[in-house]
């Protein structure tokens, strides 16, 4: 999860993730590059008493600084839409979770397991044992396998919400009559959080989303059915 003066993203727990790291990266290169070239030459601008008649009128220039813009442009449009359709792709998953957003918590349902159905609400203060974290932790996790591709199918039953969980490169708008769907492949076990990322309403700072991914292996023997 985030931490405190963090300035990069938080760590890659999906393939999709690790890929949007690294366009973040690719794209950041290119922009530092094209902000140094242009202080650059606003420098020698502001500096230079030298003038020369002939740059009034230089068609190989103006060529360049046409067709260079484009070049960037594909550049980074390229692995963009390769990552947008990688987030669209649904290859035979492993399990289905339904996720039914409310004004202020979500309701999950594990369809593959005769339509298991439970609450997740914030733990309040007051509820909170040492070592919880404060407005991030739930009383009901969804508990997932790692190394499994798992596929979200997101709803509303009210107002606008989205479902979001950073460290998995997720976050798919929760729509009143209309069913979203996204999928993910953990590969590091451990707990995750995310939140609500679409206002919706006055507690929409209260309904975080709790991940706990545990190996395969141990999911099989039905930790499920002890939330």
């Amino acid at each position: 999860m985030a931490h405190a003066a963090q300035v990069g993203l938080q760590d890659a727990t999906s393939p999709i993730m690790e890929e949007l790291i690294t366009f973040h990266d690719h794209a950041l290169m290119i922009i530092f590059l094209i902000c140094f070239l242009v202080l650059y030459a606003l420098f020698l601008t502001l500096t230079t008493k030298l003038t020369n008649t002939n740059i009034s009128d230089a068609q190989e220039m103006e060529t360049i600084w046409t067709i260079l813009p484009a070049i960037i442009l594909v550049l980074i449009a390229l692995p963009s839409l390769r990552i947008l359709y990688m987030t669209d792709e649904v290859n035979d998953p492993s399990l289905t979770i339904k996720s039914i957003g409310h004004q202020w918590y979500w309701t999950y349902e594990y369809t593959d397991y005769g339509g298991l159905i439970f609450n997740s609400y914030m733990l309040p203060p007051l509820f909170l044992e040492p070592g919880d974290l404060r407005l991030l932790d739930v009383d009901n996790r969804v508990v997932l396998p790692i190394e499994a591709p798992i596929r979200m199918m997101i709803t509303s039953q009210d107002v606008l919400h989205s479902w979001a969980v950073p460290t998995l490169g997720l976050k798919t708008d929760a729509i009143p009559g209309r069913l979203n769907q996204t999928t993910f492949t953990a590969t590091r076990p451990g707990v995750y959080y995310g939140q609500c990322s679409e206002i919706c309403g006055a507690n929409h700072s209260f309904m975080p989303i709790v991940l706990e991914l545990i190996p395969l292996k141990i999911f099989e023997m039905g930790p499920v059915f002890t939330l």
